[in-house]
């Protein structure tokens, strides 16, 4: 089967003041939209056509020679999640999630403070992660198309900080658009629900 472009889990609309319409048309409708079908393009009539799209990253992410497959599949993987970790209107951290960043972060806030900080702190593109790792939680950085799925790290939360992720709305104040994202775009029930058990 071709890989797809995944629906957004909501309107166009929906996240606005904080992320536009026009942002989402150009993020999902054209850059993710061009991975998916570059990723078909590269992949048809071989192997990797017929795999989950995290196989295609684990056996392509340290070969040089399938680099372009590898970056085609992770910025399609990357941005499906990334879609999946936001929602509208935002809502309260539940509180076991709470609990959990306390844990490594020293409180809910003390977690945002860092990711924004690390965020801020990724030269040039790519993405900010909070991941499961071995049972523990922690914020973890990766260039231009890399994934913790490659590392065998648990995402739980991912922000794009690729320029055409904020730009539109932000200009270049990422820190605005990275202060947004935890304050008023992140789902964190979400995040709560893809904790490991205890």
């Amino acid at each position: 089967m071709p890989f797809s472009l995944p629906d957004l889990p909501f309107s166009l609309d929906a996240l606005q003041p904080y992320m536009s319409a026009k942002t989402l048309e150009l993020h999902h409708g054209k850059h993710h939209r061009g991975y998916v079908t570059k990723l078909n393009e590269l992949t048809r009539g071989t192997p990797f056509a017929d795999m989950p799209l995290e196989n295609v990253i684990r056996k392509t992410h340290d070969d040089p020679s399938s680099a372009a497959i590898f970056n085609n599949a992770a910025q399609h993987l990357n941005h499906s999640f990334f879609w999946t970790c936001m929602k509208p209107g935002g809502q309260a951290a539940p509180e076991r999630l709470r609990k959990a960043l306390a844990r490594s972060f020293g409180d809910f806030d003390g977690f945002k403070r860092k990711f924004v900080a690390e965020g801020l702190g990724q030269f040039g593109s790519g993405w900010i992660w909070l991941v499961a790792d071995k049972g523990a939680l922690e914020i973890v950085k990766t260039s231009n198309a890399g994934t913790p799925v490659a590392l065998d790290k648990q995402p739980l939360l991912v922000c794009d900080v690729w320029e055409h992720a904020y730009y539109v709305d932000y200009e270049n104040r990422r820190a605005d658009f990275l202060t947004a994202f935890v304050d008023h775009l992140a789902d964190w029930e979400a995040v709560a629900g893809r904790l490991p058990a205890a």
